[in-house]
């Protein structure tokens, strides 16, 4: 779609400069998210999803052979921001409401086809040799505790609820200050797993995939209920297929995927 856009070579050359400006930031989007051909189902979906997603996403081909799913992951603002900008997508999955009234707010989803599908909780993890003994919400301003990874509160949904968290108790100001800000949720995983922060902010679905390098230290209270919306786009041009994959998804099949990977009903 995008190479056809761009290949008239018919334009003034006074707009052609324009023009290149314009391609390069459309192909920015196009190296975000993947190509789609033919029968592809494109489904943008939170980071936190990416194990339980692939999984889903077999287990619906196998049921609809005509089907290829192509599953695009990130963070839910970056997703819904990828969609407003033209990049394909049949199908949004958020880790939070507040991504999905965005994308409802840019008319790129049809409300008539959003669903709460899951639920989850965040968690303080550290890794799995720590020696802190981190227990509490409190523990992470003690000096020892010098880096700790969340999500960026702007765009990632885990960074919002941790932040909501750490508001509650009073501890916001001294942990951003030693804030290592993630670009989403298996960021924040990958740099507790590695060791490069003492503690780190996740969905108890991201620690529960690396439980020989990470380990729970604290569940997280959250003032808002972590649910996880899905919902047709408005641009689909396989709206009937969209809308089969968001049912496949609330269906018992579909759920008993989820809580494989330790999602919960929303």
């Amino acid at each position: 779609m995008f190479s056809r856009r761009l290949a008239r070579s018919d334009r003034p050359a006074f707009a052609r400069r324009a023009a290149h400006l314009a391609s390069a930031a459309i192909a920015a989007l196009a190296l975000a998210a993947p190509p789609a051909f033919g029968a592809d189902l494109v489904v943008s979906a939170a980071a936190s999803l990416t194990n339980a997603f692939k999984s889903l996403a077999e287990s619906y081909e196998r049921g609809h052979p005509g089907t290829k799913v192509v599953l695009n992951f990130g963070a839910s603002d970056v997703l819904m921001q990828q969609i407003v900008k033209g990049a394909p997508a049949d199908v949004f999955a958020s880790a939070d409401q507040e991504a999905m009234n965005k994308a409802e707010a840019e008319k790129v989803v049809n409300h008539a086809t959003r669903h709460d599908f899951a639920a989850n909780q965040v968690v303080l993890i550290v890794p799995a040799d720590s020696k802190l003994n981190i227990s509490a919400l409190q523990d992470l301003a003690r000096p020892e505790v010098k880096r700790v990874a969340y999500g960026n509160p702007a765009s990632v949904p885990v960074g919002r609820y941790t932040k909501g968290a750490l508001e509650a108790a009073g501890l916001w100001d001294a942990v951003s200050a030693k804030g290592v800000p993630a670009q989403n949720v298996r960021q924040s995983l990958d740099y507790v797993a590695r060791g490069e922060v003492e503690a780190g902010f996740v969905f108890a679905t991201d620690a529960a995939v690396m439980p020989d390098k990470v380990k729970v230290a604290v569940r997280v209270p959250s003032r808002t209920p972590v649910t996880y919306p899905i919902a047709v786009t408005s641009q689909t041009k396989q709206a009937a297929p969209a809308a089969s994959f968001v049912s496949y998804v609330m269906s018992p099949e579909g759920q008993a995927i989820l809580a494989r990977y330790g999602f919960q009903k929303p």
